[in-house]
């Protein structure tokens, strides 16, 4: 279900705000942004499905994350946070983009997105019992 094409696309035009690149990915400061060093890891081509990406672009991705982790351990946070979503649901806007990338944002204790939402997630989470665990396990099978 996709939500916009390749011409419309903010990352396949952000050519301007690549900062670090390999064969087929890139790395640019996410706008808007969580927190300060929030960075958005990209493949070059554009694509929407996260499992559609080859072998060689997981490798390239993953080089680059951990080349931003590292460069930002230490200085921006003392943790890291990497994230992918995959909605289609929802249409494609300042804040979600159709094309596939990985956020990568310093962390540290009781941080800003700690202090603004993650303080509340103990609530969300809930004890995993016998039937759901079956239930949900068998869509692995």
């Amino acid at each position: 279900m996709p939500n916009a094409s390749k011409k419309d696309c903010p990352f396949c035009s952000a050519k301007d705000r690549v900062l670090k690149e390999n064969e087929l990915a890139q790395v640019i400061l996410s706008n808007p942004r969580k927190v300060p060093g929030h960075f958005l890891v990209i493949p070059k081509r554009h694509i929407e499905k996260p499992w559609e990406l080859t072998n060689d672009e997981l490798k390239d991705i993953f080089e680059l994350i951990f080349f931003v982790e590292k460069k930002i351990l230490g200085k921006l946070g003392e943790g890291v946070d990497i994230r992918q979503n995959y909605r289609p649901f929802m249409q494609q806007s300042k804040v979600k983009v159709d094309h596939v990338h990985f956020h990568v944002y310093p962390r540290s204790l009781e941080d800003y997105i700690y202090q603004v939402s993650e303080q509340f997630e103990t609530d969300l989470f809930a004890e995993l019992d016998d039937v759901e665990r079956d239930a949900v396990a068998k869509l692995l099978q």
